[in-house]
């Protein structure tokens, strides 16, 4: 097994672009099953969840090219089961269900995998495509659903915000015969992004970017080239390992806008940061100051930055608190960061963390995606070396991050873990 070594206790300074958006490139994907004209997207990330994607669209028949970044796929599909082999190790894999349903009236999808962060019930996914006329049923660790003729437009309304599951009914909306209406929709960036890319197909959708978005059905989509958005979660860990190091690091291709509720936490902690139609720069001289959070949905502080900001509040000064409302199981990376010597004590979904003036090295271990960064991040600050094991989730989400980092003053390699 693969793992991290880090000389830290230096400041990160210098300049990083940001890749594209791994949970709007997924998603985005997906729509090579829904056309049999060609297309392309372009800053696709290369990942190991982007690749696996990948891998399962060709399995269902999709003609898949990469070149660099720029993905290109064309044939729709001709098969619709989704087997555990390939769905076992990613959550999104669940995003071919609406796709397959629409364009060809049956799916069968494997449970899927992914993160040990908690429940992500495909309920949600399951009621939103009963809601618009298909028969679902679970059977063997399957979904199994089908519609005699087509989907038919329909109200679906999500009792709680989940981006997978309005992403899921979003795609199968776009070719239900007849109006939909998606109630209590997930507003972030990536969805918007998803519908811009289904309009330029020729779908007609109204609304995205609230929380409540209507789609006219269309009978067909056709072929477009469409641009993933630059990931702000990636941007977000940039900007947190900055405040943590003490350093000075610049962002291109990024949009604040999309960052706000984690910009303004940063300004608390005594950041500067200044901000551009496309780039971020982010300041600070000394230790951040303590600053309390609570998850929310987007516009809200994301959860998938909780992880990250935990880390720079061990070093900070003072004591902060951060609730976290969306995942009951998001604290895992908790034991790890105590190895490293950090004061935090959990109570339920809010962990109370006093900052210490630093941390110190230790072997630790990677739990899920967004953990493993902050075990990097809370690594950087410290003085000496660390090894962080099964980093393997890191190439799930972060291209290139210890190229990006080392041009920026870090020291990382990779190691044969212990």
């Amino acid at each position: 097994m693969v793992g991290l070594e880090i000389e830290g206790g230096k400041p990160l300074r210098g300049e990083i672009i940001i890749s594209g958006a791994k949970n709007a490139a997924l998603p985005l994907l997906c729509l090579g099953l829904m056309t049999s004209d060609k297309l392309v997207l372009k800053n696709v990330p290369k990942l190991a969840d982007t690749v696996s994607m990948e891998g399962l669209l060709r399995h269902h028949g999709v003609q898949v090219d990469r070149e660099g970044e720029t993905v290109i796929m064309t044939g729709g599909a001709s098969q619709f089961d989704a087997p555990y082999d390939l769905v076992r190790k990613m959550r999104a894999s669940v995003l071919v269900l609406g796709p397959l349903l629409a364009r060809y009236g049956e799916a069968r999808v494997s449970l899927p995998g992914g993160c040990a962060i908690g429940t992500r019930p495909v309920d949600l996914h399951i009621r939103a495509m009963q809601a618009l006329g298909a028969v679902v049923e679970l059977a063997d660790g399957y979904i199994q659903a089908r519609v005699t003729h087509r989907l038919s437009g329909g109200r679906v309304v999500f009792p709680m915000v989940s981006v997978g599951a309005t992403e899921n009914a979003l795609m199968a909306a776009a070719l239900a015969k007849g109006p939909s209406e998606l109630v209590n929709a997930a507003r972030e960036p990536e969805i918007v992004n998803l519908a811009n890319c289904l309009n330029a197909m020729g779908a007609k959708i109204i609304g995205q970017g609230s929380g409540n978005i209507k789609i006219e059905g269309v009978d067909d989509l056709q072929g477009t080239s469409h641009e993933v958005i630059p990931d702000r979660i990636e941007a977000g860990t940039f900007a947190i390992a900055a405040v943590m190091t003490g350093g000075d690091l610049t962002l291109h291709r990024t949009f604040g806008r999309n960052l706000d509720a984690l910009l303004m936490v940063l300004k608390k902690t005594g950041a500067r940061i200044t901000e551009t139609d496309d780039t971020i720069r982010i300041v600070a001289e000394g230790r951040p100051i303590a600053t309390d959070i609570t998850t929310d949905p987007f516009p809200g502080f994301p959860t998938d930055l909780q992880a990250q900001f935990m880390a720079m509040m061990c070093v900070a000064e003072g004591s902060s608190r951060i609730s976290e409302t969306i995942f009951e199981n998001r604290f895992m990376h908790v034991s790890e960061l105590l190895r490293m010597g950090a004061d935090i004590q959990v109570d339920g979904g809010v962990a109370m963390v006093r900052g210490q003036r630093s941390l110190s090295p230790a072997p630790v271990m990677a739990t899920d995606l967004r953990a493993s960064v902050s075990l990097v991040l809370a690594a950087l600050t410290i003085k000496g070396v660390s090894q962080i094991s099964r980093i393997y989730h890191l190439d799930r989400g972060y291209s290139r991050l210890e190229e990006k980092l080392g041009n920026c003053g870090a020291i990382l390699r990779r190691i044969k873990a212990l």
